[in-house]
């Protein structure tokens, strides 16, 4: 029986090898190879997930690749596609840290093979500590909510899984999953809808505020942590929305209002601060410097909506903070300032370094995902100088950004892909200058990017996995249990 076995074994062997197609004497070509996703001369940390890949023309039915490090060891795939397998993968990367990857790629079409020219893939030798990244699905959609969830997804391989989904609490909206530092222990997101709420997980508890605070006129928006894990400051925004009609630009969304505050976790107060929340401008999108000193945020004249929306521009701005009182300081830094450069700042990100940071930049406003103009530039907080990232940008809308906590990795989002979904990207960052980005690796990611109907959205790193637990949080979210903030008003 045992012979009989081995035998079939054998038998199955020779069948599954004639059946794969291997290159015979191909025609070796001096040109690089048109692959999808395109990670040509990218460079990835050690323990990321395979750079699977396929010719980006469909005309070729087989692609065979060998990967050789520079240190040793190599890696074969023959199919469809380059699918890697995921041990041998990180064995290869852990073996050529701080080395390069030399792939050779045959492809066949109609019976015949073409070699084409070696390209690498650079190992960094700054590892990503985080365990993952955090983000939201969102279908295209103006008006109705429709499908969408907050997910997380392990970096070393290819595993998503589900935070919250609103079919946990149907009709409503689920946004901005942000963690404080990537610690998953320490996060918020927004609910909008019928049950609206702001949840809040701090020390292993779930809080649930009012949505919309009768006070602010609005809901909270747009957070952004304080290390010291106590305060939050947010972004309280009467938000709009208006289409195009041309072809390149299909939707404008603006703030009839806008201002920011912090809120204190432990007292359950708004601290309303005359400076930040001023009547002519609109404050924006804050963010706190890695040492809990500084806070950034934007602002900009007033405009009369809808007809001035694209006069709205935004200077980059920070104030003092302090976080024994929860006050911030009273004058206000101008870091860019829209007179000088015409353009409008948006989405500052520090560097949790403290040296750089990078931030969107677009002829005007700032919900810039919707910008095809939009790309990340990069300020260095020591010499005040600022410049476009030119290695990384593309024609299309580059716009929300997040860093690792080491300051070596950032990723982002952009339409760079199709023109209309945006998709993630990630790259290394060393003495102010960025890498070629890559887009997150997915398994057969033709297959897989051509069926994705979503986009994704908000990005963040993840230290280790969320800890989510998906229908008690959907039935807290259907009940009516709400804390009420209460306001303090911090006047100058």
């Amino acid at each position: 029986m045992k012979r009989h076995t081995l035998t079939l074994l054998a038998l199955l062997s020779i069948i599954l090898y004639s059946c794969t197609s291997r290159p015979d004497h191909p025609t070796v070509v001096n040109q690089l190879p048109a692959i999808y996703p395109d990670y040509v001369e990218v460079t990835v940390p050690v323990g990321i997930a395979p750079l699977d890949f396929a010719m980006a023309d469909d005309a070729f039915t087989t692609i065979d690749v060998t990967v050789k490090g520079s240190n040793g060891d190599e890696i074969h795939a023959n199919g469809a596609y380059a699918d890697f397998d995921i041990d041998d993968w990180h064995a290869l990367l852990e073996a050529n840290r701080g080395g390069q990857l030399t792939v050779t790629v045959c492809a066949e079409q109609g019976g015949n093979w073409t070699q084409y020219q070696d390209f690498i893939i650079h190992v960094s030798q700054h590892a990503l500590d985080e365990w993952g990244i955090t983000y939201r699905l969102i279908p295209p959609s103006y008006e109705i909510y429709s499908k969408m969830g907050l997910y997380q997804r392990d970096l070393s391989n290819f595993d998503e899984s589900a935070m919250l989904v609103n079919t946990q609490s149907p009709g409503m909206c689920i946004n901005c999953h942000t963690a404080n530092r990537t610690d998953p222990e320490t996060y918020l997101f927004h609910v909008r809808g019928p049950h609206g709420a702001t949840v809040i997980h701090r020390q292993g508890q779930d809080e649930l505020l009012k949505a919309k605070n009768e006070v602010l006129g609005g809901s909270m928006v747009y957070p952004y942590w304080h290390p010291g894990g106590r305060y939050c400051a947010f972004s309280t925004n009467a938000t709009a929305q208006i289409f195009h009609i041309d072809k390149n630009k299909r939707i404008e969304v603006y703030d009839d209002k806008s201002d920011i505050f912090v809120y204190d976790t432990e007292t359950h107060t708004i601290l309303n601060d005359t400076l930040t929340m001023t009547p002519d401008w609109a404050e924006n999108c804050p963010a706190f410097s890695p040492d809990g000193k500084w806070l950034y945020f934007i602002t900009a004249i007033q405009q009369s909506y809808p007809t001035g929306y694209d006069k709205e521009m935004y200077s980059l701005c920070r104030v003092a903070f302090d976080e024994t009182t929860g006050r911030i300081g009273h004058q206000v830094d101008t870091l860019i300032n829209t007179r000088q450069t015409g353009k409008s700042a948006t989405w500052p990100r520090p560097t949790y370094d403290g040296r750089y940071l990078m931030y969107t930049q677009a002829d005007y406003g700032y919900f810039t995902v919707w910008h095809p103009e939009a790309d990340l530039w990069l300020l260095d907080l020591e010499s005040s100088e600022t410049r476009p990232l030119d290695e990384v940008n593309s024609d299309r809308a580059e716009s929300f950004h997040n860093w690792s906590v080491n300051s070596h990795w950032f990723l982002f989002t952009s339409r760079r892909d199709d023109g209309l979904y945006t998709r993630i990207y990630l790259a290394a960052f060393e003495d102010g200058k960025a890498t070629k980005p890559f887009m997150l690796p997915q398994r057969n990611p033709k297959k897989y990017y051509r069926r994705q109907m979503y986009s994704y959205n908000t990005p963040d790193f993840t230290a280790q996995p969320v800890d989510a637990h998906p229908r008690s949080m959907g039935q807290a979210i259907e009940s009516d249990e709400r804390i009420s903030a209460t306001t303090m008003k911090m006047d100058k």
